[in-house]
């Protein structure tokens, strides 16, 4: 463990499974305070529980919430041989009272503050344009930008107060190449990359700093739905990159904890690729 996150608190939401659960584990692996938010309380339980094997002693375990319920956070602590804390609440990023209950919540158990703050909620959309509801339309915006910008409104003050944070929102190579048939993901990805640029320039006054991170074909439950839809992408997609394989939630997480870091301290309003050389083949 290198310990380049000693002394962050990194909250990561969408952080059950796949990326965000990659980067709360390599968070933790380098030294900081992790806070996990996601409405999946099952996936969150599993995911706190696995971080707890690491050597954590767990002071108390994510309660089990119905859907009704969803919203309000809940909450679990863990203390791990690395000497990272754990803390855990199921809330819906979408929804302006739980974000506020569920980081107010989280600041308790950790007893400071969120520094770093990683925007990894997500959601796939396949809708046809010509057919596509308002109400669908708002549902893709809503997780895939409205959370981010909710979430970041949270946590801001604390960071342009102690002039130190970064946040790091996982946008997709979609913000820069589509394919037919995911309407209208890439525009709510490509809202979140500008959002990245034009909240970078608001905040470096205060040393604050934001980045987006584009992943590619990475493997997770995702991508699986992605080639479950679309026929004939998982051998396209094995085809077209240029190093030959998919990446790992690891291989994102990795990048995403550089980010964070003080080793990225100049690097502010950027969005990194992590894609397998996929972004720059012209065919």
């Amino acid at each position: 463990m290198t310990g380049r996150l000693a002394n962050e608190v990194v909250l990561v939401t969408g952080a059950a499974r796949g990326i965000g659960r990659a980067v709360a584990v390599k968070a933790a692996e380098e030294g900081a305070a992790v806070a996990l938010v996601d409405i999946l309380a099952d996936a969150l339980t599993a995911t706190t529980a696995e971080l707890a094997e690491t050597g954590a002693t767990v002071a108390a375990a994510v309660a089990p919430v119905s859907a009704s319920s969803a919203v309000v956070a809940v909450s679990a602590s863990a203390r791990m041989s690395t000497s990272a804390t754990v803390a855990a609440a199921v809330g819906d990023i979408t929804d302006e009272a739980s974000v506020r209950q569920a980081v107010s919540k989280l600041t308790d158990d950790l007893g400071k503050p969120v520094t770093v703050l990683v925007n990894n909620a997500g959601k796939n959309s396949y809708a046809d344009p010509a057919r596509m509801s308002v109400a669908e339309w708002d549902d893709v915006f809503d997780v895939d930008l409205k959370g981010a910008f909710l979430m970041s409104r949270e946590v801001l003050q604390p960071m342009i107060d102690a002039r130190h944070g970064s946040i790091v929102n996982i946008a997709s190579i979609h913000s820069k190449l589509t394919t037919a048939g995911m309407f209208p993901y890439a525009a709510a990805k490509s809202g979140l990359v500008g959002m990245t640029r034009s909240l970078a320039l608001d905040v470096a006054q205060y040393d604050v700093r934001v980045n987006a991170v584009s992943p590619g074909y990475i493997s997770t439950d995702l991508l699986e739905e992605f080639f479950d839809t679309i026929p004939g992408e998982r051998e396209k997609a094995l085809g077209v990159h240029p190093l030959g394989r998919i990446g790992t939630p690891e291989n994102v997480a990795e990048v995403v904890c550089f980010l964070a870091s003080g080793a990225a301290a100049f690097v502010t309003g950027a969005n990194w690729a992590v894609d397998g050389g996929l972004g720059v083949r012209y065919a």
